[in-house]
């Protein structure tokens, strides 16, 4: 119909002419110029193709409706949940409440922070706890403004109190020779792989651990784990007596760390090291670390607080792998923990842990996401992360100075790989070499400071 007015509106606005003629006998000429009534074709292509993009608009927009329609109940629901979920934070927001719970909160951390550090500051006072303790004073000094002025930055003076608490941590109990021992540098280099093999079971297990006992006074014993039961769990760890040995897969011994993949003493994950003549390693299906005493059979289990498991908080840059929960790392000091938390917002933690007590003694919390990271090693009390790069290569980017408590974000140290999967890497203080377990092979590494 509209295209039909269209056309009778194109008609009629066509003007009366008028032309002069001649008698000829009976008749009348005329030269008549009939193009003044030709139909106007072009505009009324014009105008239909108009009409159609209208019409095309009006069909589109009446489908947006339809659809508005049909998720605006969801959408309805959706608010209401919402609003029935913050009706107890709004009662404590009106009654003048939700800021002073989080800072009783602050102000207790506060007190637990200061009074550790105090207690160490009368054991052995220095510089360092001086310098501490008025800064935590300047924070409670703070905490006590919020309260007056009733203002405050929830997530500034979380990251301070973390900042003060990784510093109190590095002050607290490390034994005086601590940070003499390394003479600290920051690694510089990460040469070619010097060895590069194939496990000794079987190319299907692509994820285990490997490397050398990492206590400086200890013998020449190199072992290899692999997790044979769903790449998940691993009951055994295989022992060599020298570096001959291992390139040759000869004279090895199988130590049975559990009867079975299924026991509670068996191996979950990839995060297993040898320090001292026993396997460290996360206990089967639970937030513990397990330590396993070659000679004397014996197991110990410590529960890792907090920490995230069964693929919660795993390694996982690019191409991942499963079960890196929790990871153990061993340096020149200490065993260590490398793990995450929901109270650290899946952020890495790092614990120091006795290797003979099996206790935690200091941890610190850092604000790499753990998800972010390939994996990590620690040398001489610095943790180092690395990331994907590509199939066949790695880069550390990313160091935390347990020492200090900083941390360094500049770093670009590349290396090599094989495959594109991490399953394991360690730093061994012995010999100075990073292990890989990359996929299915086994590859070490010089290290440079």
């Amino acid at each position: 119909m509209f295209v039909y007015l269209l056309l009778l509106t194109v008609i009629a606005t066509v003007e009366a002419q008028r032309f002069p003629g001649q008698q000829t006998s009976d008749s009348c000429l005329c030269k008549i110029n009939s193009t003044i009534w030709t139909f106007p074709a072009f505009r009324f292509e014009e105008i239909t193709r108009q009409v159609q993009i209208c019409e095309d608009n009006l069909n589109e927009f009446e489908e947006k409706m339809r659809n508005t329609n049909a998720e605006l109940p969801m959408m309805e629901a959706t608010l209401q949940n919402i609003s029935a979920r913050l009706k107890a934070f709004d009662y404590l927001y009106r009654s003048g409440l939700y800021s002073a719970l989080h800072l009783q909160q602050l102000n207790q951390e506060l007190k637990e922070i200061y009074q550790s550090v105090n207690e160490t500051h009368m054991q052995t006072p220095n510089k360092e706890t001086r310098n501490l303790l008025s800064e935590l004073n300047k924070a409670k000094h703070d905490v006590q403004r919020m309260y007056r002025d009733d203002f405050f930055n929830l997530e500034t003076m979380k990251k301070r109190l973390r900042d003060l608490n990784n510093r109190a941590q590095s002050c607290k109990t490390m034994p005086n020779d601590f940070r003499s021992t390394c003479h600290q540098r920051t690694m510089t280099r990460i040469s070619s792989p010097v060895i590069t093999k194939l496990n000794s079971i079987s190319k299907s297990y692509i994820s285990g651990a490997w490397g050398r006992d990492a206590l400086l006074s200890s013998k020449e014993h190199y072992w290899e784990h692999c997790l044979v039961s769903g790449h998940k769990h691993g009951n055994t760890i295989r022992m060599y007596n020298s570096l001959e040995d291992f390139m040759a897969n000869n004279h090895y011994k199988d130590e049975e760390i559990a009867p079975s993949y299924s026991h509670e003493n068996a191996v979950q994950g990839s995060g297993t090291i040898l320090y001292d003549n026993t396997v460290f390693y996360q206990c089967y299906s639970t937030a513990e670390i397990c330590s396993f005493n070659i000679a004397t059979k014996e197991t110990k289990r410590m529960k890792l607080d907090g920490a995230g498991i069964d693929n919660k908080f795993p390694f996982c840059y690019y191409s991942c792998l499963d079960w890196t929960d929790i990871d153990l790392e061993a340096d020149q000091d200490a065993v260590w923990v490398i793990y995450a938390t929901e109270e650290n917002h899946g952020n890495i933690v790092v614990s120091h842990l006795d290797p003979l007590s099996l206790n935690i003694t200091h941890t610190w919390k850092t604000q790499l996401f753990k998800r972010s990271v390939t994996s990590t090693f620690m040398v001489c009390g610095v943790l180092y992360a690395t990331r994907f790069v590509n199939t066949y290569q790695e880069e550390v980017f990313y160091a935390f100075d347990t020492t200090t408590g900083q941390e360094i974000n500049t770093l670009s140290l590349p290396f090599e790989k094989v495959s594109a999967g991490i399953a394991n890497l360690n730093y061994n203080p012995v010999d100075g070499k990073l292990y890989l377990y990359n996929d299915a092979y086994l590859l070490a590494y010089d290290t440079f400071f």
